[in-house]
């Protein structure tokens, strides 16, 4: 019996791969046509803005890169000139974000019973929101734990349309990520539950599996969202080319990926809705 399901967001309840890749590289390529700048070059000055601002999906990305700056000046002629290359960015995101197959209905269904539904991702609050939101998940997810936000640049105006209305936002610890048994322990201890009446489900076993695990929770590893890792070989270039990861993280995730080449998940799924077979869900009673 089980009454809270903790899921991991990011290729576990939709495929962000697909939706970072698709967008950014209509961003950079369309910025490198209007600037005459190579990709390379632009790759090269990406990257330590992405590490400065700890994810590699900074919203104000064009304005902060040198070649930009240096050739075109101030932020508003920069959005002015690379508006198309914004729009570009904006067409693709919204044309690939889009929940995996039987996700919503799921979901929707163990609301209905009264489960307690809490997300837990590492991608910063707004990003996070903003999916939330356009996924129509905003109030079937009860809470949702994200990083805080990265700073915004002097002068704008924080964005507040993807504020949720229903979910419940809340922080994870500054600079604390997957695997951390410990954080995944407090979240369930902040709703006042039990670790038996908790599953999670996360699309990486060495993170998302192996920390449940440790917590003492039952984990489900959603393997249908693995499946990029091998078709998309060559994208993922692109992604390891302005990752927002500095070389402690890549030191850290070699580490992980040492520590865990022996581990695997003893229970996976390969569609959302399977979870339904494996566990009798309950409604939560608030303590």
């Amino acid at each position: 019996m089980k009454s809270v399901l903790i899921t991991d967001l990011d290729n576990t309840l939709f495929d962000w791969f697909t939706v970072w890749y698709k967008s950014f590289s209509a961003l950079l390529n369309e910025t490198s046509r209007i600037s005459g700048i190579s990709i390379d070059i632009l790759k090269e000055q990406i990257k330590p803005i992405h590490q400065k601002h700890g994810t590699a999906e900074y919203a104000f990305l064009l304005e902060e890169i040198p070649a930009l700056k240096e050739k075109y000046g101030n932020r508003e002629n920069i959005n002015e000139i690379f508006n198309s290359a914004i729009h570009a960015y904006r067409s693709e995101r919204k044309k690939y974000l889009s929940l995996y197959p039987t996700v919503l209905e799921t979901l929707t269904e163990l609301k209905k019973i009264g489960v307690l539904i809490i997300a837990y991702t590492e991608s910063k609050e707004y990003y996070s929101n903003y999916r939330v939101s356009k996924l129509g998940l905003d109030g079937i997810i009860d809470i949702l734990f994200s990083p805080e936000d990265h700073s915004i640049p002097m002068g704008v105006v924080p964005q507040t349309s993807y504020k949720l209305e229903h979910t419940i936002n809340k922080h994870t610890p500054r600079g604390e990520i997957k695997p951390n048994p410990k954080i995944l322990k407090d979240i369930i201890a902040s709703v006042n539950a039990k670790k038996d009446e908790c599953v999670y489900i996360g699309d990486s076993e060495m993170k998302d599996i192996s920390m449940a695990k440790e917590a003492g929770v039952d984990a489900v590893f959603a393997k249908y969202g693995t499946t990029h890792f091998s078709s998309n070989v060559e994208d993922y270039n692109l992604l390891r080319d302005v990752t927002h990861w500095t070389d402690a993280d890549v030191e850290r995730e070699i580490k992980i990926k040492e520590e865990y080449k022996d581990f695997h998940a003893e229970i996976s799924i390969n569609n959302f809705r399977e979870i339904l077979d494996l566990y009798n869900f309950t409604r939560f009673n608030k303590k």
